[in-house]
């Protein structure tokens, strides 16, 4: 059956929300992603990103609110809207003693990959993102922090899909491997997919983002695209003004100073 939904949009976040004792963890929070955007995520933390990412994947249920991948609602028909999507979540679990050239195969065949797609497929992601030679007889218990991010990126990319939603994908990668992870990104977007990621790293987000979402307190406070967002300001510079961080906490501190 075909996806529904206007061919524009990938991801539509109507009103989600969340709450944990007694606290809103995400508070009515709308948001989008255009099909060939790139949207940046960013937040201190505790701000619920990561809360609103697993509900909006369909890892967590919503007290309320919606998500829908290409019209598909996640939490109705959640065997299609998955089948849409690629996920990277926050400290993903993986078989640990299996090699990553078998968790990618295992994987596939799960998704309903015949085999030798499933491997053939296992084997070109391999080498794209650099586990290719002696990391190949490495079992996934023995991965470095980055080595799981690849192999976590590679898992979600493994079917095809037509949306990615990444929880700091680059957290832990050397600036080597986080180049590699940006061209990969930047090729599925350009394909026409959507990518929907949070991340610590602000200065990585105005390189690879062409939209961001600014969230602080359980709420987005400002989305757009990059340029409307910051005003001429770095992002960091514009995020610490908008979430009201208070850049004159290092002046309270003065008996740190020598």
């Amino acid at each position: 059956m075909p996806a529904a939904g206007d061919g524009k949009t990938t991801f539509e976040l109507a009103g989600l929300h969340k709450m944990f004792g007694g606290y809103a963890v995400v508070d009515h929070v709308d948001l989008t992603v255009a099909r060939g955007s790139l949207c940046g995520l960013v937040g201190s933390n505790g701000a619920g990103k990561s809360t609103l990412l697993s509900m909006a994947v369909g890892l967590l249920r919503p007290d309320r609110g919606t998500s829908r991948v290409f019209g598909i609602d996640v939490w109705a028909e959640p065997e299609r809207a998955r089948e849409l999507m690629g996920v990277l979540p926050d400290g993903l679990a993986m078989p640990e003693q299996l090699t990553g050239r078998e968790l990618l195969s295992y994987v596939g065949q799960l998704r309903g990959l015949g085999k030798a797609t499933a491997v053939g497929r296992a084997g070109e992601l391999l080498s794209v993102l650099g586990l290719t030679g002696d990391v190949e007889r490495t079992l996934i218990i023995d991965y470095s922090a980055g080595m799981r991010k690849k192999i976590g990126l590679a898992t979600a990319l493994l079917h095809r899909p037509k949306l990615l939603v990444l929880d700091e994908p680059f957290e832990g990668v050397d600036p080597v491997a986080a180049a590699m992870l940006t061209r990969v990104l930047r090729r599925f977007a350009a394909s026409g997919g959507g990518v929907l990621l949070s991340s610590h790293a602000m200065a990585l987000v105005e390189q690879l983002c062409d939209t961001v979402a600014v969230m602080a307190g359980g709420r987005v406070i400002a989305q757009g695209p990059l340029e409307k967002v910051r005003r001429g300001r770095p992002l960091e510079q514009a995020f610490i003004e908008l979430a009201g961080a208070d850049a004159r906490a290092g002046e309270v501190l003065s008996w740190l100073a020598r």
